[in-house]
């Protein structure tokens, strides 16, 4: 089953804003039975349980999280989507926990069967804290 442009577009909405109830169990039905998800730091997990076993704790973790789409490009053909987001976050940065952190980064999305296949999370070297720039801690 192909998506529509439309269709894609509606997903990523209600995927917008399950994530913004930080409810995990609204997340879920988003992926595909064997979904691919890889993190920033190289880490992944394949199938729909496992992502749900590896989120579990940081939706329990990091509740004050905020993601804000800064563009999304769709193609429809390839059933593919590039999301640019903003996190906005307590800090649990050394010297910096509990202030407000940005991260900046992009999500590949590919979608199979209405979907979501593969998320590919990318992120940026640095967050911002107070104004400032500071290199990510792994």
């Amino acid at each position: 089953m192909k998506l529509s442009r439309k269709e894609i577009q509606v997903l990523l909405k209600d995927w917008y804003l399950a994530w913004e109830k930080h409810d995990l169990d609204k997340v879920m039905p988003f992926f595909h039975k064997d979904v691919f998800f890889e993190n920033w730091t190289g880490a992944y997990v394949k199938g729909r349980e496992a992502l749900r076993e590896a989120w579990t704790p940081w939706f329990q973790n990091h509740g004050d999280f905020r993601f804000i789409e800064a563009e999304t490009f769709i193609d429809e053909t390839l059933q593919k989507a590039l999301y640019r987001w903003i996190l906005e976050w307590p800090s649990t940065e050394p010297g910096h926990e509990d202030k407000l952190e940005i991260r900046k980064g992009v999500d590949i999305l590919h979608f199979k069967d209405g979907k979501i296949i593969n998320k590919l999370t990318y992120t940026k070297t640095t967050i911002e804290i107070d104004n400032k720039r500071y290199f990510l801690h792994l």
